[in-house]
This record gives structure tokens, C-alpha cells and sequence, in this order.
């Protein structure tokens, strides 16, 4: 049974756990105080029902509620995120604990109230906070802050430390998608500037373009990926880089990333000439070659057939438009080309969710919301051009 005792405006809650290997008493407590206006009987009511929970909680397991935002979130990266968090999140994560420890990693989990969440994510918004530029960190870099800090206490909550998790109560607004993308003639010059690039190149971003394949699918691709006959390509791994680990394979994002994807005749007779080419230039450089390729024959490699690095893409695409006179995009703006002809050309939104791989259909609602407003817009002036006009 807790004991409780009265300390000034406050009551100080002890429960027993027994004796540890040493033969010392172990004893978790915590305090709790009334809020004002309660009567004599609502306090005693409420204090002992916290009581009753805190004894529960701490004979369940549950930890020690006063253990501090740093601790917990440690305990957190190796008990949990490091089994169920993808590498790459789990290292972002882990370069955030800095600035996080240094706001927050000092204040005990059950202290912890979603002003000081709140109060964290304005500060990281000061000029200053981005050494690159200076100013604050992006809207986009907050909310990841926001993801770890929530992702942290959850656990607590899961754990039955707190009752409810405070960050959320805090949350930055959420960035909104801005999409840039390719438009119908844009994505024609991009075409026909790649055809005289090298067949590498025109095989990956005519890829890219065609699939909407994410870079890490793409770079994770294995020849036996590939059925040519019946014009198919499937996902099932990607490829990474983190500081820590250089490139590496990983799963795919999701479940649905791990997809198949149905391949236009041209694209597949693209696909068979870098196919012999890439045969050409293994036989050339001979041992020279990597001798895993065998193993794991990636369809786009460096000159001696290791993984190609995450970063060249983009390095090449850069060049590419700057050569072909056209806007300067990211690689991941291909995928957004891509989903936009998809859907302005009236493809439904469910099969175009599928080819991207999303989990679910309302993550591409969200995303292209503007391009599908747009589309529907086109349409109603479409009916009213065959329909209208003519009467």
C-alpha cells in the first residue's frame, strides 16, 4: 500500500518495491498537488485515486516517472527505435539529440508540460538556429523535431510513466506540400534531352520519370527485379547512406513500397540495350569489377560496379537541366512529375497511389491535392466546352 504524506500545499506518494540484490529497499514516489477551488472531499477522492494508479504503475513495471527527458529518450533509442525505426530515421533522430537534450534533457518526464515542447520548437525557429543560412531552422526540420520528441514521450506514455503525452498538445504547424514538378512540355524536353546523354543516364531518369520510383528504390534495383519478357519491375529493397554506415540495403519505406510495376514497351527495349551495355563494360574491366555484383547485380553501379553512390544522381540531373535549358528540380521532383501527368491525364487516384507506393490512398490526396483540384477543374470545363457550347 503507497503512503502519502502531506508536505505543505503538496503530497508526497511512496510505494515499496521490495529489496534489490544488495538488500536495499527500493522505493519510487512522486508528488501531487490539488488544483485550486478543489473542496476537502474532491482532494482526498483524487489523491488517492493518483495514489491507487502510481502503485499500479510502478508494481507493473511502468519505471520511474522522474526519470529525466535525456534518460528516457536513451532508453528509448535502445529499447525501441533501434529495432523498429528504419535506419536512416534512426540516425536523423539521433542528430537531433543535441539541441533536444540541451532544451529539454534536463526536466523529469512527469514535469514535463507542452509549454516547454512549445516553447523548444519556437526557439528553433530564431535566427541563428541553421548555421547554413542563418535564420531559423525550416518548417519541415521542426516538425521532424516534433516527430522525435513525440515519437519519445508516446513511448512514456505506452509505458505508463505519464498519463498523456504533452508534445502533441504542442505541435508545430505541419508544413504544407509544396510540390515542384515538371509540366507536360517540360517533361517532353527532359526526354529528348536525354537522349543524348549517356545511355546510364538515360536509362536511370527515364526510369525515374516513367516509374516514379523513389532514388533508394532505384538504386536498389538487381537485374532479376527486372522481367523484360512481361514487362514488369519490382521493388524490393532500397539503397541508403548514413554518415555512420556509408551506403547500405534496407527494406523498402512501407509494405506497399514493395511493389510491382508494369513498364511501357519502349522502356523496356531502353532497359535491354543498358543491359548489354552494362555486360560490355563488366567483361572490359574484368577483375577490375566488383566481385559481389554477382551476388547482387544493381542495375546502376559505379565504374567498378559497387552500389552507385546515393548523391551522383542528383549531381547528374543537375547538369542535365542545366544543359537542356529547363528548371532546375530535384530528382524526387521526377516522382512528382510523374504522379501529376498521371492524375491530369485522368488516371484514378487509387492506381496512382499504388505505382507510388503509398500505404494509403489519402497520403496522395494530401500530396497532390493542388494538381487534383486542378484536374477536376479541367474536367468540369471539358463538359461544359462538349455539352454546353454545343446547345
Amino acid at each position: 500500500m503507497a503512503t502519502i504524506t502531506k508536505r505543505g500545499d503538496t503530497y508526497r506518494i511512496r510505494c515499496s518495491l521490495g529489496y534489490d540484490s544488495q538488500g536495499k529497499q527500493v522505493i519510487r514516489s512522486t508528488t501531487w498537488k490539488p488544483s485550486p477551488g478543489m473542496t476537502e472531499k474532491q482532494v482526498e477522492k483524487e489523491l488517492n485515486r493518483f495514489a491507487v494508479l502510481f502503485e499500479e504503475r510502478c508494481r507493473s513495471g511502468g519505471g520511474d516517472p522522474h526519470i529525466t527527458f535525456e534518460k528516457l529518450a536513451e532508453k528509448w533509442f535502445s529499447e525501441y527505435a533501434k529495432s523498429h525505426l528504419k535506419a536512416k530515421t534512426y540516425h536523423e533522430y539521433r542528430g537531433m539529440t543535441a539541441r533536444t537534450y540541451q532544451a529539454l534533457g534536463h526536466i523529469k518526464v512527469d514535469k514535463l508540460r507542452p509549454r516547454h515542447f512549445r516553447e523548444f520548437f519556437a526557439m528553433l525557429a530564431e535566427p541563428g538556429m541553421n548555421q547554413r543560412t542563418k535564420g531559423g531552422l525550416a518548417p519541415k526540420t521542426i516538425w521532424n523535431y516534433y516527430s522525435f520528441c513525440s515519437s519519445v514521450m508516446g513511448w512514456a506514455v505506452k509505458s505508463e510513466l505519464i498519463d498523456r503525452n504533452p508534445c502533441t498538445a504542442a505541435a508545430p504547424k505541419k508544413p504544407a506540400s509544396h510540390i515542384v514538378c515538371l509540366d507536360d512540355e517540360q517533361a517532353r524536353q527532359f526526354l529528348a534531352a536525354l537522349e543524348r546523354e549517356p545511355l546510364e543516364d538515360k536509362t536511370f531518369f527515364t526510369l525515374a520519370l516513367l516509374t516514379g520510383y523513389r532514388r533508394g528504390e532505384l538504386l536498389g534495383l538487381e537485374w532479376p527485379d527486372v522481367d523484360l519478357e512481361a514487362g514488369v519491375i519490382t521493388v524490393r529493397r532500397t539503397s541508403q547512406y548514413t554518415n555512420d554506415r556509408g551506403t547500405y540495403t534496407d527494406t523498402p519505406k512501407t509494405a506497399s513500397s514493395a511493389r510491382s510495376t508494369k513498364i511501357s514497351p519502349s522502356l523496356v527495349e531502353l532497359l535491354r540495350s543498358y543491359k548489354v551495355a552494362q555486360a560490355t563494360a563488366r567483361l572490359e574491366r574484368g577483375d577490375l569489377w566488383a566481385s559481389d555484383w554477382t551476388e547482387h547485380p544493381r542495375l546502376f553501379t559505379g565504374l567498378d560496379g559497387s552500389p552507385m553512390q546515393p548523391n551522383m544522381p542528383g549531381k547528374r540531373l543537375h547538369k542535365i537541366l542545366e544543359r537542356a535549358g529547363l528548371p532546375q528540380v530535384t530528382l524526387h521532383s521526377l516522382r512528382h512529375t510523374n504522379a501529376s501527368l498521371l492524375i491530369t491525364s485522368g488516371v484514378d487516384v487509387r492506381t496512382v497511389a499504388a505505382r507510388l507506393g503509398h500505404s494509403q490512398t489519402s497520403t496522395t490526396l494530401n500530396i497532390y491535392a493542388e494538381t487534383i483540384k486542378n484536374a477536376e477543374a479541367a474536367a468540369a470545363q471539358a463538359l461544359d466546352d462538349i455539352l454546353l457550347k454545343k446547345a
